[in-house]
Parts: structure tokens; C-alpha cells; sequence
């Protein structure tokens, strides 16, 4: 790929590494300008434009070019953006062929997509927010401080991101796709994990039905496994799931039954 540079006398670094800070920490504005035509094109572009700026200099048509480029459409994870403008910010300054940088650009902001709303929408927040509502309930401040913390965390990785994508290259893909593997399953085992532990905390049934002076569940099922009708609940609801029943229709159903139940006097 370097192969199509331009031109060799460029392939002097212009940028510092406060350059590239500002570049991650200017990505946090991708989608400042978004719109259903472009998506986050307007955000994306004002991000990369300082350095823009220092690569091209005074070059009005190479800096014409990019512009023109990076304000076509794209929509891509906001979590990992800095890595593809790291990435693509390298390439710019080494003068890479034009078509080349394009044709990158949109080939990798659609997987990136996917990787980050893989790892941080459907895995990392979802934990993160269990733990923490499951301390705000309890009136315990430390669930908000620690979304806020994670939160936080991931906000600031935009920088580290930046410069991971800037002096790693074209290979910055390849180092995230070898290790997306590992990756998912620490995840995966973290994520059953967690929400095995607040299954257990949040899944409460009291069954009033009393066979004679006995009580059904407290003493006859909670004798013989403690909880044991909340778990058979929660593995019954799995397995309405694993019929492709739909999650909302699994909602009315137990908020039906709880309103049932209670009327007649069960539960």
C-alpha cells in the first residue's frame, strides 16, 4: 500500500503525539453534525481537520480532496472511531494514493461497526449497568459512580485508540480481529457470570398456596432446593426464548400472570 505514495519526500513524520491526542479526543464529536443523508460525515470530517491541516499545509487541492472524501457518507461505532482515523490519519500523512484511503475508509468503518456495538452496547454496558443499578436500588451511591467511572473510561480510550490506530497502521484491524476471539469469550464468560448472580437477586416468586398448615414453597420446596421456583421460572422463560418466542411478548405474559396470580390470591 505504501507502494502508492504520492510522494516519498512526505513520508516525514508532521504530526506529534499531541496531535494525535487531539485527533482521539476530537473524535469524541463524531456524530456533533449527524443527519440521516450522511450519517456522521459532518463530525467525522471536523475531527480530522487540524491535522489536515499540518500534513497538507498549504496544499488547498490535496486538503480540497480530503475534505471532499470524508464528508461522504459513513456510520461507524463512536467508541473505536479514533482507531480508523488513527489508522487513515497515517496513511494521509505518508500521501497514501487518494482511492486507497477511500476505499479503506469504506471498507473497515461498516466492520469496526459491528466490533464495537459487539463489545460495548450488547456486552461491556449492559453488565456495567446491572452492577451498577443493582447497587442504586439499594440506595448505594457507588452504582452511579461506577457507571460514570466506566463510562468515563471509555470516553478516554478514544486517545489511546487514536495513537493504537496512527502507529500501528494498517495492521491496528489485524491486531483487534486476531484478538476479538479472546476478546468475546472473557466477555461472554463475564457477562453469564454476572447475570447469573443478579438472576438469583432479582428473580423473586412467594407462593402462598398452603396444604393444609404447610406452605408449598417455604417449607416443602425451598426444603428440598432453596429458590427453586425462581430458577424453574427463569429456565421456563429461557426456554419460551429458545422457541423464538419474542422478549416483549415473554414481558405482557409475566406481567399478566404477576396481576393474575395476585388476584386470585397465589402469589
Amino acid at each position: 500500500m505504501v507502494s502508492n505514495t504520492q510522494d516519498p519526500k512526505n513520508n516525514d513524520s508532521k504530526l506529534t503525539k499531541h496531535d494525535i491526542t487531539m485527533l482521539g479526543l476530537r473524535s469524541a464529536f463524531l456524530q456533533s453534525a449527524f443527519s440521516y443523508e450522511r450519517m456522521q460525515a459532518g463530525g467525522w470530517a471536523w475531527s480530522q481537520v487540524p491535522t489536515w491541516k499540518k500534513i497538507f499545509g498549504d496544499d488547498k487541492k490535496a486538503m480540497s480532496e480530503a475534505m471532499q472524501d470524508n464528508m461522504e457518507f459513513i456510520n461507524t461505532s463512536p467508541p473505536l472511531v479514533s482507531i480508523l482515523m488513527g489508522l487513515l490519519t497515517s496513511l494521509e500523512e505518508k500521501r497514501v494514493n487518494r482511492q486507497t484511503i477511500r476505499g479503506l475508509k469504506n471498507g473497515l468503518f461498516g466492520p469496526m461497526a459491528g466490533i464495537g456495538d459487539a463489545i460495548y452496547w450488547f456486552t461491556l454496558m449492559p453488565i456495567v449497568g446491572g452492577i451498577a443499578a443493582s447497587f442504586a436500588s439499594k440506595g448505594n451511591i457507588l452504582g452511579p459512580i461506577i457507571f460514570f467511572i466506566v463510562y468515563l473510561g471509555i470516553f478516554l480510550c478514544r486517545v489511546p485508540f487514536a495513537h493504537l490506530g496512527y502507529n500501528l497502521g494498517v495492521k491496528a484491524i489485524d491486531v483487534i480481529q486476531d484478538n476479538s476471539e479472546i476478546i468475546a469469550r472473557v466477555a461472554t464468560i463475564m457477562g453469564l457470570t454476572v447475570i447469573g448472580a443478579l438472576i438469583s437477586s432479582y428473580v423473586s416468586l412467594s407462593l402462598k398456596v398452603k396444604i393444609g398448615s404447610v406452605s408449598l414453597q417455604k417449607d416443602f420446596l425451598d426444603k428440598v432446593f432453596p429458590n427453586i421456583l425462581p430458577l424453574a421460572f427463569t429456565f421456563f422463560l429461557y426456554w419460551l426464548l429458545r422457541k423464538k418466542v419474542s422478549p416483549i411478548v415473554l414481558i405482557a405474559v409475566v406481567f399478566v400472570l404477576c396481576i393474575l396470580c395476585s388476584f386470585l390470591g397465589i402469589m
